[in-house]
């Protein structure tokens, strides 16, 4: 059983609120330091997401990969599989940390998260292959595996739940796709029923992301220019998410799910992503104190992590009271001309990119390196 020393209050009662703090980040060194172990006995960290831009960050340092890599290059192995080899070596490591809080909350939370290749957002039969392999390749109970919510992403979801693989659904950005999103997961716990799986060993997150809306909306608004527009600058990202919560409460209440319940299927939790602070004008905890909402799960960069714990601002449920208000919200950007459409589908093929692009800048240096030890990596 984990213990927690009471050094991070805000975070104390955050965790107390009902929301799991996970942290939005990974390397070795974070690993062998002994580091992550202290996150989860020191400050409330009870998960673990990874994306490529992460790992694209950790690897392509080298600090702490210099014998996998040695290793690798001496088998003459492809850029592809030494990548896959380090990653999920990470992956599988984090996971033995966070254990304990695996099997002390049942399985709700002691995740790790690793994503399929981005380069196959668009290709369902692809994402699926490659969510068993990974499974297969990273080899413990705690680890999810991240599937983009692109339109070939929602089939590949309701498949690899099916197979009873837990899923971390991410790039959601629309109220419309989240919908789609909890659709695919309940179609997948129906096919793992109809299969004989076991429901309750499958758990699944969606994700979320917040700051980029503000950001990319913000700047809209910042063009229109009029007092109007710019007092609702920093408004749409919590509204977006508010909403977001209200389509879960609303799918989670409904009978299709009432059914999946009774055989002791678990809800498919949102997890609030992007939650670091672009714009230095606004509190650098926003977006965790102003989405506390019970069932939820806030993955932090580990600035935002400590942000919050030194002055986070808990005071209970900040979501449910404020429907009304984030329509209003919303419903106001749009009166300006400015698109909500246009936008999350913008940020979705944005952030689809912005994956490839580090997954790419990943592979350069893993075989930059595995050339340099003497081995030509292709």
């Amino acid at each position: 059983m984990i213990t927690v020393s009471n050094t991070a209050e805000p975070l104390k009662a955050l965790s107390g609120e009902g929301v799991s703090i996970w942290l939005d980040d990974l390397s070795r060194k974070r690993i062998t330091s002994g580091n992550l172990a202290e996150l989860v006995e020191r400050k409330h960290v009870v998960g673990v997401t990874t994306n490529p831009s992460i790992f694209q960050a950790a690897i392509g340092s080298g600090e702490g990969y210099e014998e996998q890599l040695a290793d690798l290059a001496v088998r003459g192995v492809t850029v592809d599989e030494a990548v896959r080899m380090m990653t999920t070596a990470d992956v599988r490591a984090a996971a033995d940390v966070l254990r304990p809080v695996y099997d002390a909350t049942g399985g709700r939370d002691g995740r790790v998260s690793i994503e399929v290749d981005p380069r196959l957002a668009h290709n369902t039969a692809a994402t699926v292959a490659e969510a068993k392999q990974l499974g297969w390749l990273a080899d413990r109970p705690n680890v999810m595996i991240k599937i983009p919510a692109t339109k070939a992403g929602l089939p590949a979801i309701t498949e690899v739940i099916g197979l009873g693989i837990s899923v971390n659904v991410t790039l959601i950005f629309s109220l419309e796709r989240y919908r789609e999103v909890m659709d695919a997961y309940l179609a997948g716990l129906e096919k793992a029923q109809a299969a004989g799986i076991d429901l309750a060993a499958i758990h699944s997150v969606a994700s979320f992301f917040v700051s980029r809306v503000d950001s990319e909306i913000d700047k809209r608004l910042a063009k229109v220019g009029t007092d109007e527009a710019l007092a609702l600058r920093g408004r749409a990202a919590l509204a977006n998410a508010r909403l977001a919560y209200e389509a879960y409460e609303d799918v989670f209440a409904a009978d299709r799910w009432t059914a999946l319940a009774t055989v002791s299927a678990n809800k498919q939790r949102p997890l609030w992503a992007s939650t670091g602070v672009k714009d230095p004008a606004y509190k650098d905890t926003l977006y965790v104190d102003e989405l506390v909402a019970p069932g939820t799960v806030n993955t932090m960069p580990e600035a935002t992590l400590d942000a919050t714990a030194d002055h986070g601002d808990v005071h209970g449920d900040s979501v449910t009271g404020g429907y009304a208000r984030a329509r209003a919200d919303l419903m106001a950007v749009e009166r300006l001309g400015i698109s909500y459409d246009e936008v999350v589908k913008q940020l979705e093929d944005e952030g689809v990119s912005k994956f490839e692009a580090a997954w790419e800048d990943l592979l350069g240096a893993v075989a930059t390196s595995l050339s340099g030890k003497g081995v030509e990596g292709e």
